[in-house]
């Protein structure tokens, strides 16, 4: 009598297990998704509306943007998968005629299908995909290289039929932290950079970047008249009246060698001669900022050895803003910064400059005091973050200057030419050398102005730490490669590694180690301002090692100023290939795998428009690689990079 109970019971399992079962990818774990910016919502578009595709309205199915990766486990017992995608229809009208996105689907390495490039407005089309024997499954939304990062892209209806265990979301698996970077010799190695600017009788504070043991004994020949140099610091202070170019032979000694170099200082008009390098507060500590911090972060850059590679700012960005007032009538720090004076001259002590934030409206992001007021007096009674009918920028630009300020973030979110013209006049006038940046989404079609107006222009939104934030921000900056030059740079954002975030939830940084070898060295190609956003008091060894390559940061810091672009891309097998030519005439090459699995890419001379014989030499590695005769390939790592300089053989 008891056997038939356990029999129905092991009838009943059996079918349980063989029959077919649905669940919708809404049903998933989200949290896992990655996209360039927001959160993949379910039953809702990224920006919290109904799913919409075309005038059509869906009840189900997933928001999200290009570029994104949604990475589903199958264990080989999914039947198939099914859904309609396209563009979603909030975008704002100009924005959503502009919108493309292509959804791809890959299992197991293979792509199973593509939509083709879809565009706003059009109906959704139709996928079904045989998911039979398949483990692994890829839903990928690419932005189709068109420049535009503000596509929001719709999976609605998804479905996946299975039997027995149900699909379910993964993250990209991270590989553990290797450091490519031979450790740095104990014997001088000045570093770059090797350029310097500087106005007419404005002060200059220049740390001649140099690697080695300390103690070190620092000499410069023929020192400019004006200027003077802390033979034990390497530090240069002082101003030269006479513009002009002035070339002059450093030379480092230490117990185990010398090193020498030509430096060249160019007295002009014009600031920011090589991409800025240093530290902003915004990514790991917020509005949360304070005299203390900033100085301890001052005090670890210098005894981290970042100074010795050209790391030179400690920038104060939103939160140290208090009420107006002063003789300027300008904004004062609040209580967090007792003394902006003695901060400003104890960062400039340790050999760097110090840079400070504002912003033309009302208020500024976090909530402060901006430039601008309704009333005369700058008082403020409306504070939404619109521009007041009063501006301050002469009264703020005053008291910068007055401070010792070198570095200005001015932030905003409109075509603002008005505001950021009469920013850019008060800093000439003011007596110092101010390095004027705006941030952020610099309107591509003005910019033309913002290379005229200002020393670097923030190219994107916001970046964070993820993939997919930061593939599609770095590999979309070719159309502005144009307006890149010494002085006037292209600003894709700062660096995402180390320990980021805010108050509590400071954490390692989201790119793979992998990923932030792509990130260093396309930023480097770039020409791009490289800016660290973790705590430097956090610094582990790997971080540390990638920012003190001294080999890729002459890439990056290299004195023509050329930012560098693509020359071959394969969007099947997610592949892309930029170069940069240098001052010296010859190349830096990434070899950048964007696919899930680790791949040969191979870049061929014709490519590169170069002839004969080439010596390869691995940047991260510091060593050649060999003499190439038309061609060089290599096996690069899923989310990889192989980083080189391709030198002619003599």
């Amino acid at each position: 009598m008891k056997f038939l109970p356990l029999f129905s019971l092991f009838i009943l399992l059996f079918f349980s297990c063989t029959k077919s079962r649905t669940v919708w990818l809404d049903e998933l774990d989200l949290s896992n998704a990655d996209q360039a910016t927001g959160i993949t919502r379910a039953n809702q578009s990224m920006w919290r509306t109904p799913l919409v595709i075309a005038s059509d309205t869906f009840a189900r199915g997933i928001g999200t943007h290009a570029f994104g990766v949604i990475r589903v486990q199958l264990d080989g017992k999914t039947n198939f998968f099914e859904a309609l995608v396209g563009v979603d229809d909030s975008a704002p009208e100009g924005e959503l005629k502009q919108s493309s996105v292509e959804f791809v689907v890959i299992g197991d390495g293979h792509i199973l299908w593509r939509s083709g490039i879809m565009h706003g407005g059009d109906k959704a089309k139709r996928v079904t995909v045989s998911l039979k024997g398949i483990s692994s499954l890829i839903l990928r939304t690419d932005h189709a290289g068109d420049g535009i990062v503000g596509d929001r892209a719709d999976w609605v209806n998804a479905k996946f039929e299975f039997v027995g265990k149900a699909p379910y979301t993964v993250q990209r698996k991270r590989e553990a932290d290797y450091i490519r970077t031979p450790k740095a010799p104990v014997i001088p190695l000045i570093n770059a950079p090797y350029r310097y600017g500087a106005c007419p009788g404005n002060s200059i504070l220049f740390t001649i970047p140099v690697s080695g043991e300390r103690p070190m004994n620092f000499t410069i020949a023929d020192l400019p008249s004006g200027l003077s140099l802390d033979s034990s610091t390497g530090i240069v202070t002082g101003k030269i009246d006479v513009a002009g170019v002035y070339n002059m032979k450093v030379t480092a000694t230490n117990v185990h060698g010398t090193d020498c170099r030509e430096i060249i200082f160019e007295i002009g008009d014009k600031l920011a001669l090589t991409p800025p390098m240093g530290w902003n507060s915004w990514n790991v500590f917020g509005a949360d900022i304070s005299d203390e911090k900033i100085r301890k972060m001052a005090d670890a850059m210098v005894d981290l050895g970042l100074t010795n590679y050209g790391y030179a700012y400690i920038n104060i960005d939103d939160g140290w803003q208090g009420q107006r007032g002063g003789k300027y009538n300008a904004v004062m720090p609040n209580e967090k910064f007792p003394d902006m004076k003695a901060l400003v001259d104890y960062v400039h002590s340790k050999g760097l400059k110090i840079g400070i934030y504002s912003s033309p409206w009302v208020q500024t992001f976090a909530g402060y005091v901006g430039g601008s007021a309704d009333t005369p007096d700058g008082k403020v009674i409306n504070s939404s973050r619109r521009v007041g009918k009063y501006s301050f920028t002469k009264n703020d630009v005053k008291q910068w200057a007055e401070w010792g300020f070198d570095y200005l973030k001015y932030d905003w979110v409109t075509n603002d030419i008005e505001n950021t013209t009469e920013m850019a006049r008060q800093l000439k006038k003011s007596g110092r050398d101010i390095v004027f940046t705006i941030s952020n989404a610099a309107p591509f079609e003005l910019a033309e102005d913002w290379a005229d107006l200002t020393n670097a222009w923030r190219t994107t939104g916001d970046i964070y730490d993820s993939w997919c934030s930061m593939a599609t921000i770095g590999f979309l900056q070719n159309k502005w490669q144009p307006y890149a030059a010494p002085g006037s740079w292209n600003d894709p954002d700062m660096l995402i590694v180390g320990k980021v975030g805010w108050g509590d939830s400071i954490r390692t940084t989201r790119l793979s180690p992998d990923e932030q070898y792509v990130h260093m060295s396309l930023w480097s190609i770039l020409s791009a301002p490289l800016l660290v956003g973790c705590d430097l008091s956090l610094m582990d060894d790997f971080t540390l090692s990638l920012l003190t390559n001294r080999e890729v940061l002459e890439i990056n810091q290299d004195i023509a100023g050329i930012q560098g672009g693509r020359v071959y891309k394969d969007d099947d097998k997610m592949i892309d290939i930029f170069s940069k030519p240098l001052n010296d005439g010859n190349l830096a090459v990434g070899l950048f795998n964007l696919g899930e699995e680790a791949q040969h890419i191979s870049v061929k001379w014709d490519d590169l428009h170069l002839k004969g014989k080439q010596i390869v030499r691995d940047l991260w590695k510091q060593e050649d690689l060999g003499i190439f005769d038309s061609e060089f390939s290599s096996l690069v790592p899923s989310h990889g990079v192989v980083f080189v300089k391709i030198v002619p053989v003599k």
